[in-house]
């Protein structure tokens, strides 16, 4: 018995599991629909989509602020949510958990409201060489605004962060690491747990982008000692526009609100206002009340199914695209690490991804084509942009032969 036929023989049915995903039914220039996007933006199961429409159709009503039962109800909904994500990332409370509008905004808060209140002139933020834009820019403009300087651990050409230079860099004057746990554009699974380590000998902070971590791999905050964690909803199976920002509550204590207005205060006057007490002070506003309820949602599903299940899974698809890839003449992985998530970022000889993915989206298959929000990688490698094919639990063997199939055609059509 192969080694997916064993995954699949201790439970996971990736047949059943694709009932969940109506829109993977659907044909797309009549050819069936082959979903490799996933890296982008996860599909979303039924169990999701009807927790948002019970919500709509049922409980609509803003939270926190009514006695009126409407309100109750969506109030323990979008909270019980929270709790979900404490058990998801095993934070020690719910205070430290923040609702944010995804990964972005996570990092936006950190550099923002942390880095503000930390970073003086002089200091140093570390990065690494393969981050997607949005845990380079907010740093970028903090540095630009402290007068600070943005320190990167460079890579090697297999996209694995070379730890040696990345000690090199740690110094008296580090004040932050921000470091993804997996690359959206190679797929490369970092070591965050020695990453932060380091880091907090040296006296710094450490920040991780679990935006494609989280969908899967099993996280765990506390093992990790992550001083912050941010994740994105949308990569999980469900909406877009919500997301969870997991910081220590000593730090988020310690940090000033990042947004004012309703919900984050205690007592407002024209000469002060006070706060609210973890989390909610930086909780500004109505906040996206059936995103978090459809996010409390997905966290169920994903929990239901199992995610040593989905990474030994998809482990295995990675393993079997990575062959069917590897035999085109022609092709050109990027990203080679030898701890990988299932992301096939690749090059064709003599091809523009945009073409390459004009031809496979008429025949029904959808990649992602460009710099996938990461230029200094596609710097690094020396292209201007790749095809990318990421993989999620409900995608099978048979789409990873379509898309062999498609590249064929690929090849005959720019031949």
């Amino acid at each position: 018995m192969s080694t997916l036929s064993s995954v699949i023989a201790a439970g996971f049915d990736v047949e059943k599991i694709r009932e969940d995903f109506p829109v993977l039914k659907q044909t797309i220039h009549g050819k069936p629909l082959v979903y490799l996007d996933s890296a982008a933006t996860a599909q979303k199961p039924t169990q999701v989509v009807d927790a948002i429409r019970r919500f709509h159709e049922v409980d609509c009503a803003n939270i926190h602020r009514g006695v009126h039962e409407l309100s109750q109800r969506s109030t323990a909904a979008y909270e019980e949510t929270r709790s979900k994500a404490k058990r998801f990332l095993n934070s020690k409370t719910t205070n430290e958990l923040i609702f944010v509008r995804g990964t972005t905004e996570g990092i936006n808060l950190v550099a923002s409201s942390w880095g503000r209140k930390n970073v003086r002139e002089g200091d140093e933020i570390v990065i690494s060489a393969m981050e997607h834009h949005s845990n380079i820019v907010p740093w970028q403009m903090l540095c630009e605004e402290k007068g600070a300087k943005l320190r990167v651990i460079p890579m090697d050409d297999r996209g694995e962060l070379i730890l040696e230079e990345y000690e090199k860099l740690l110094n008296p004057r580090t004040r932050m690491v921000a470091v993804t746990h997996v690359s959206d554009a190679l797929g490369t699974i970092n070591p965050v747990k020695q990453i932060i380590e380091m880091a907090h000998r040296a006296g710094a902070v450490a920040l991780i982008d679990g935006a494609q971590s989280t969908p899967h791999l099993q996280v765990d905050v506390q093992a990790l000692d992550a001083d912050f964690y941010t994740l994105s909803g949308h990569k999980v199976v469900g909406p877009t526009g919500i997301g969870i920002l997991y910081g220590k509550a000593a730090l988020l204590n310690a940090m000033p609100p990042y947004q004012g207005g309703g919900d984050m205060i205690k007592t407002v006057t024209f000469e002060k206002t006070t706060y609210a007490d973890l989390p909610y002070k930086f909780e500004a506003g109505t906040p996206n009340i059936a995103g978090g309820i459809g996010l409390g949602a997905a966290f169920d599903y994903v929990g239901k199914l199992g995610l040593d299940k989905i990474a030994a899974y998809e482990h295995e698809l990675l393993l079997y695209g990575t062959e069917a890839l590897s035999r085109i003449p022609g092709l050109r992985i990027i990203g080679t690490a030898r701890e990988k998530a299932a992301v096939l970022s690749f090059v064709m000889e003599g091809i523009h991804p945009h073409d390459i993915g004009t031809v496979l989206d008429r025949q029904g298959i959808a990649v992602r084509t460009g710099h996938h929000c990461a230029q200094p990688v596609m710097d690094w490698f020396h292209v201007t942009a790749t095809t990318r094919a990421s993989l999620a639990f409900y995608n099978t063997t048979a789409e990873i032969d379509a898309l062999a199939a498609g590249l064929g055609k690929v090849k005959e059509i720019f031949s």
